[in-house]
């Protein structure tokens, strides 16, 4: 398969490479001068990749000083664990000339990115995404971050990664429910992007069955579409917002359900409650064209039930939130496929209604 790679701005910029099958080695030859390096992954994908990654690593040049694994899942985006993982970074030796390569999903890339930034003030990072999730979304653009007891991603830095390199192939050692996690965040920025991107949709349900071709398609769409925005709005201080679509509740939802909804899962949701609010906003009614892509990515459209109050207290720490004014929920939402409106005001009210919409 063909390899593809997308800068990431703004200048320097920096390469995402994305392929089935990539020559590792070679990628990372590419980025930077070997040296001292550690490998961050988790326990779930450390025995099935750690050793290929240290053995390419090895043949050009670079010393492996430390491979750590943690629990995989979300409980290890914690300052426990990120305490644990940089005094073994320390007591290694690791330098200031090494690199951290973080191999695993999305909470892998956002505490090595968080610890990257922070050793030392700040060492190299390499991505190495092995979820679509990660591909797609959270390798991309440098934000890193834990939780802590009174939100998500309340803790982090912005880290640019020397190369993120994206192999397809890993993809073959998910669960199929993992697939359809990650295609969310594809639905979320097709909606946003419009055109091509929204057409290449089409293709969900061949990418939920592992399609090469669909995957990698619509991981390109992904990556280059949060590449153009990212350049625009490095710091999210305006039109990165739009990122956001379906995670104002979405992560209300992942808190209340003490992160037993999965991400992909919360933000389906999210945006299903956001197209609704969309269309009494604008008027215009896209929330069958959400419900029929989100069913095709195998993603749930409404929820059993939940604690509402939870949700809005974990919505009330949400970092996007004012700190004063009412009404305070700040909500991105579109006026067409293609046209997305952000830091638009909405009202508790507001919130209760679109929530009760996604109940079962």
């Amino acid at each position: 398969m063909v390899q593809n790679v997308v800068d990431v701005g703004p200048a320097p910029t920096y390469p995402v490479v994305v392929g089935a099958g990539l020559d590792l080695a070679e990628a990372v030859a590419g980025s930077r001068a070997p040296g001292p390096a550690v490998i961050l992954t988790d326990a779930t994908v450390g025995p099935l990749h750690a050793a290929s990654v240290r053995r390419s690593l090895e043949s050009i040049g670079w010393r492996v000083v430390e491979e750590i694994e943690v629990p995989a899942g979300e409980s290890s985006k914690s300052f426990e664990t990120y305490a644990g993982v940089i005094r073994r970074i320390a007591r290694a030796g690791l330098t200031r000339d090494g690199a951290l390569f973080a191999l695993g999903g999305g909470v892998v890339g956002d505490l090595g990115g968080f610890v990257a930034g922070t050793y030392m003030r700040g060492i190299d990072l390499v991505m190495l995404p092995t979820s679509l999730l990660a591909m797609v979304d959270s390798s991309v653009g440098g934000k890193t971050g834990v939780d802590l007891p009174e939100g998500k991603n309340l803790a982090g830095v912005f880290v640019r990664p020397r190369l993120v390199a994206a192999d397809l192939a890993w993809l073959e050692t998910l669960p199929d429910a993992e697939i359809s996690h990650g295609l969310a965040e594809v639905v979320k920025m097709g909606f946003l992007d419009g055109g091509g991107f929204f057409d290449a949709l089409a293709t969900l349900e061949a990418a939920r069955n592992r399609n090469l071709d669909a995957l990698h398609s619509l991981v390109l769409h992904s990556v280059r579409f949060k590449a153009a925005v990212v350049t625009e709005d490095e710091k999210e201080s305006g039109r990165r917002a739009i990122l956001n679509y379906g995670h104002t509740i979405g992560h209300g939802l992942e808190a209340a359900a003490n992160y037993g909804l999965s991400h992909g899962e919360a933000i389906a949701l999210g945006m299903m409650a956001a197209a609704r609010l969309s269309r009494e906003r604008y008027g215009l009614d896209l929330t069958p064209a959400h419900q029929n892509l989100l069913t095709a990515a195998g993603l749930p459209t409404s929820v059993p039930g939940f604690d509402t109050e939870k949700v809005l207290r974990a919505m009330s720490r949400d970092k996007k939130r004012r700190s004063s004014g009412a009404p305070n929920h700040r909500f991105v939402l579109l006026e067409d496929v293609g046209h997305p409106a952000w830091d638009v005001p909405v009202t508790e009210e507001e919130v209760l209604r679109v929530m009760e919409s996604i109940v079962d």
